[in-house]
C-alpha cells in the first residue's frame, strides 16, 4: 500500500496535513486510471514538465503535493513534496 511506501517521511510533515496526505495517498492508491484522480477537483490533478516530466501530481494543499508516475494503471516513485 502506497501508506507504508510513503510511511517514512510522515514525521517530516506538518501534523496538520498528515490526515489528508493519508486519504489523498488512499485515493492514489485506489485509483484504476488517471481520470479517477480528478475528482475531487480539488486534487488537481496536473501533469509536471521540465525536472519532473513523465511525472503527475495531486494536492495535498496549497503548499504540499503528492508527486508519482503512473504507469501501467499504478502510481509509482510516489513522493511528497513541499512546492514551497
Amino acid at each position: 500500500m502506497l501508506i507504508q511506501q510513503v510511511n517514512t517521511g510522515w514525521r517530516k510533515l506538518p501534523r496538520d496535513i498528515q490526515a489528508v496526505a493519508r486519504r489523498k495517498l488512499r485515493m492514489l492508491s485506489n485509483a484504476h486510471n488517471l481520470d479517477d484522480l480528478r475528482i475531487p477537483p480539488a486534487n488537481r490533478l496536473e501533469a509536471l514538465k521540465s525536472k519532473r516530466k513523465g511525472q503527475h501530481s495531486i494536492r495535498i494543499n496549497d503548499q504540499w503535493r503528492i508527486c508519482f508516475v503512473w504507469a501501467g494503471g499504478n502510481a509509482s516513485k510516489v513522493e511528497i513534496v513541499d512546492y514551497h
